[in-house]
């Protein structure tokens, strides 16, 4: 029997009136956020299906920009979220997206900020949970319950096993894994659930290893309250 987190049946502290139009909305915007590795000075978020629909009377558009921003989801300024960009300097556009999307509640955000840039698209699948479904182009897919961390790699033979050695060595645990790769023999994708923290030696390791261009860890307690954090630098 699989056991169910309780926030998918009771749905999370929130701000708004759907569980999946804000809180999931606010959460992909978050998942933007740390993939980013900051505030966006500028995002471009593309609406698809049901949030297209009714964004600005669900207010999906502030949560996403309030996930941007590092609110939680049951942050009261997520209201004021486009202010609060505004004020932060932080160019926000919203289109309208064509075609059938991948779940009824999908956005697609380009960020853009002082570490470069990031394509990522998520869809809200309920009671506040999301799924990421890919990153940069790469169709790869995680959550946001457990640490992630997304490697950009070389498709080359023995890099996922030098990955998983540098994970065993400090003790991590594999919950999921997903790869995708743009050809053969040239660039791919890896992220990785894990159980439990990330330790920033293990982070080190990773970044250090032939064959990685990029390591990306995503510790979803870290923005919670970025915005003070950064308001007081």
């Amino acid at each position: 029997m699989r056991f169910k987190n309780v926030f998918s049946i009771i749905g999370p502290a929130m701000v708004g009136p759907s569980s999946s139009h804000t809180a999931g909305a606010a959460r992909i915007g978050l998942a933007a956020r740390l993939l980013l590795g900051g505030t966006p000075s500028r995002a471009v978020i593309t609406l698809y299906g049901s949030f297209a629909e009714t964004y600005e009377g669900h207010g999906t558009d502030l949560a996403i920009v309030g996930g941007l921003l590092g609110m939680a989801t049951d942050d009261d300024r997520i209201k004021d979220a486009l202010r609060v960009a505004e004020e932060h300097g932080m160019e926000v556009e919203f289109r309208i997206g064509k075609g059938n999307p991948p779940h009824p509640n999908t956005a697609k955000i380009a960020a853009t900020g002082p570490n470069g840039s990031v394509e990522t698209v998520g869809a809200s699948i309920g009671g506040g949970n999301i799924r990421i479904l890919s990153v940069d182009g790469f169709d790869v897919e995680f959550g946001a319950e457990l640490p992630v961390i997304v490697l950009r790699h070389e498709d080359r033979p023995g890099v996922i096993a030098d990955v998983t050695r540098i994970l065993s060595v400090h003790g991590i645990n594999i919950g999921y894994m997903d790869v995708d790769r743009k050809s053969r023999s040239g660039e791919a994708m890896t992220v990785i659930e894990i159980d439990g923290d990330v330790p920033r030696a293990a982070e080190r390791e990773l970044q250090a290893a032939a064959r990685i261009r990029e390591v990306r860890v995503i510790r979803w307690d870290e923005s919670v309250e970025a915005v003070e954090r950064e308001g007081a630098q």
